[in-house]
């Protein structure tokens, strides 16, 4: 592709997953941001569920000073504290609610225009209890849109579902790509503030492949994760959704796989779709290896994105 790539999207990173020891919303949150935010290859950063509110003042000032787009993840939230916006019980259900209600209000008070959640981990029923488990996740997410609603100004917040395994790792209701399309068709009946994430690291938990799945995904497609994921060895410290650097030893996700994944998102124009971000968002979700520093993993991800998008070619 000769075409710079900031002209199709923009891309930014998971500071909670570069960054683990602050995915409890606790620690040197604007001190690792600030790593991000002096690169200027990546135009957004997306952070979790953060405890301190006078930290979001000054996260929101180094956002605004680095001339950075932000968004907000309430999947950390979720799974810290085992909580499902698909419960069956009305008080569990109500407490998932709740929580990610709190990252709403995060996410206005930041500037952002994007909100990215999950189910909830081990929020897999089996078979027989799968639909009753939808209609509450549906519930979950129109309550979650219609608080957003009511927050918001000309900025309203969008609500994102991202998909996770239903049988290796996260264990989540949603899920297969098509699952959580019709989930995004029925909440979207009602609201017009809520879409869908899909991430590379996902796909080969779920057997899919990027074209299955974007195409399932197209119609409510508002966000895109890259990263990757390790199936082979179960013995494996980073076995499963653990979001290791791409092209680790073993990994599924390298620059073949990244091609053709952004092949896929050129066929089903997602880089020409109108978005709450404005330019769509691809964000990296990768996480170091035991006692590796986070500085190189930004700089290998920087080099496996830059060889795919010199390989990459599309009409």
């Amino acid at each position: 592709m000769n075409r710079p790539w900031n002209g199709y999207m923009q891309l930014g990173i998971v500071h909670f997953m570069l960054y683990p020891q602050v995915i409890e919303g606790e620690g040197p949150i604007v001190e690792t941001a600030r790593v991000i935010a002096e690169d200027d290859f990546f135009e957004v950063i997306e952070v979790g569920p953060i405890k301190d509110q006078r930290v979001w003042a000054e996260l929101k000032g180094l956002i605004e000073g680095a001339h950075m787009s932000v968004g907000v993840g309430a999947q950390p939230g979720l799974l810290i504290n085992k909580l499902n916006l698909a419960a069956e019980e009305e008080t569990a259900r109500q407490a998932a609610v709740d929580n990610v209600r709190g990252s709403i209000d995060q996410a206005y008070f930041l500037g952002a225009r994007l909100l990215a959640l999950m189910d909830g981990p081990g929020s897999y029923p089996g078979e027989e209890r799968k639909a009753a488990a939808i209609d509450q996740l549906v519930r979950s997410l129109s309550e979650l849109c219609a608080y957003a609603e009511g927050r918001g100004t000309d900025d309203l917040l969008t609500i994102s579902l991202e998909n996770f395994d239903q049988s290796v790792d996260k264990r989540s209701l949603i899920g297969p790509t098509k699952d959580a399309a019709e989930v995004a068709a029925r909440v979207k009946e009602e609201h017009t503030n809520f879409g869908l994430t899909v991430d590379l690291s996902h796909l080969p938990l779920l057997d899919e492949t990027p074209q299955e799945a974007l195409a399932a995904a197209k119609d409510h497609l508002v966000h895109i994760h890259v990263g990757n994921c390790l199936m082979k060895d179960v013995n494996h410290p980073v076995y499963g959704d653990n979001h290791p650097p791409l092209g680790v030893e073993g990994g599924e996700n390298d620059v073949q796989e990244l091609v053709e994944f952004l092949e896929a998102l050129f066929d089903i124009r997602y880089f020409t779709k109108e978005l709450p971000t404005g330019r769509p968002v691809v964000t990296f979700e990768v996480k170091p290896l035991p006692d590796q520093d986070p500085a190189v993993v930004i700089a290998a991800t920087k080099r496996v994105w830059r060889e795919a998008w010199a390989r990459l070619e599309v009409g």
